[in-house]
């Protein structure tokens, strides 16, 4: 059965990616949910081809989509989909951006697939068995030291307004780390811990839909995902804290930090 999900939820990424690409680039119907929070036509028609995907091979499955919400039914089984993983690098012709597509069982994230249409780069990930880039075999790296690590991270849409705003973290990590990159889409950033690309990772304000697939993907590539404390990490909080596991607590000690 899982294999059906994984083949569903690839098409489904696969044919989104195919959407995005399209219409990337051109002049954009982009509608404002917030002072800088954006939706675009193509976060839309993004998400209706993987829903109709989705719900035509499991009609009876729940729907947690970002533009959506929650269809919820009480099933075994809910799908967690962000269409459009980076919106504002969407908008502005910056080429990052990601489908995200995860399933859940019984409040336990089974599937993570995430596909990246402007690298041709889809990571896999079903619990248990691994994490996969273009179907080969991935691992976090193996750098021990928070001194020489390049780390990644972003910031919620209300940091004009918001006195958690991240600014103090990146401050404290700026300076302990080798670098740092805020590349706009956490699907992303996720999977490039997960492919050792990044050694850390850390974000707040996240919704379940932009972190269910990535932070499996983490973890069956032999990752850490946490909250900021260190304790079990669910996509359903607010804050995320994933890492090769070697510099781990290292990124804790300097969270801790006000």
């Amino acid at each position: 059965m899982i294999a059906n999900f994984k083949q569903t939820a690839i098409k489904a990424a696969l044919e989104a990616g195919v959407i995005l690409k399209k219409h990337f680039g051109r002049t954009l119907n982009i509608r404002h949910k917030g002072e800088i929070d954006l939706v675009t036509e193509a976060d839309l028609k993004s998400e209706q081809k993987i829903v109709s995907i989705i719900k035509k091979a499991f009609p009876e499955h729940d729907i947690l989509a970002e533009e959506r919400g929650l269809q919820d039914n009480q099933a075994e089984y809910k799908w967690l989909i962000d269409p459009l993983d980076g919106t504002t690098n969407y908008a502005h012709g910056f080429p990052v951006f990601a489908v995200s597509i995860a399933l859940e069982r019984k409040g336990e994230i089974i599937l993570g697939v995430v596909y990246d249409p402007m690298r041709d780069e889809i990571f896999t990930a079903i619990k248990g068995k691994g994490a996969y880039l273009n179907n080969k075999k991935i691992n976090v790296s193996a750098t021990k030291s928070l001194s020489v690590s390049l780390l990644a991270t972003g910031f919620a849409y209300d940091v004009r307004v918001s006195p958690e705003n991240n600014l103090n973290h990146f401050s404290n990590f700026i300076l302990r780390s080798q670098g740092i990159r805020r590349a706009g889409s956490a699907a992303i950033d996720l999977c490039y811990i997960a492919s050792g690309r990044f050694d850390g990772y850390w974000e707040m304000k996240l919704k379940p839909w932009d972190t269910a697939a990535g932070s499996l993907i983490v973890k069956e590539a032999g990752g850490r995902v946490t909250d900021f404390q260190g304790q079990p990490f669910s996509h359903y909080s607010k804050e995320i804290l994933a890492s090769n596991g070697k510099i781990h607590r290292e990124m804790i000690k300097v969270l801790s930090y006000k």
